[in-house]
């Protein structure tokens, strides 16, 4: 568990994420990724749900065809945290390679 982010330090952690979207409803980053095809998009899905699963630490998300929607946020802290912001470097990380 960790706390939730506030103050300067989430600010530092925001800007260093590139793309995710704060939601307007709740404390939440979100972010769609688009792939070639579904084969690519489940792909990228499972690298995520392992490092998810061993962080214990899991997304909320869709997938539609090619496209995947990422919400993370921290239930337990009621908001953003570090396992938050690790994890959606984590998934940038991997859309990129």
């Amino acid at each position: 568990m960790s706390d939730q982010l506030r103050g300067q330090r989430r600010n530092e952690a925001l800007a260093g994420l590139s793309g995710w979207n704060l939601q307007d409803d709740r404390d939440a980053i979100a972010k769609s990724f688009t792939f070639k095809d579904f084969n690519a998009a489940f792909a990228f899905m499972t690298r995520i749900a392992l490092k998810a699963e061993q962080m214990n630490h899991h997304p909320e998300w869709s997938n539609v065809y090619n496209r995947v929607d990422i919400v993370l946020t921290s239930h337990d802290v009621a908001g953003l945290s570090e396992r938050d912001i690790t994890l959606a470097g984590y998934i940038d990380e991997i859309f990129d390679t």
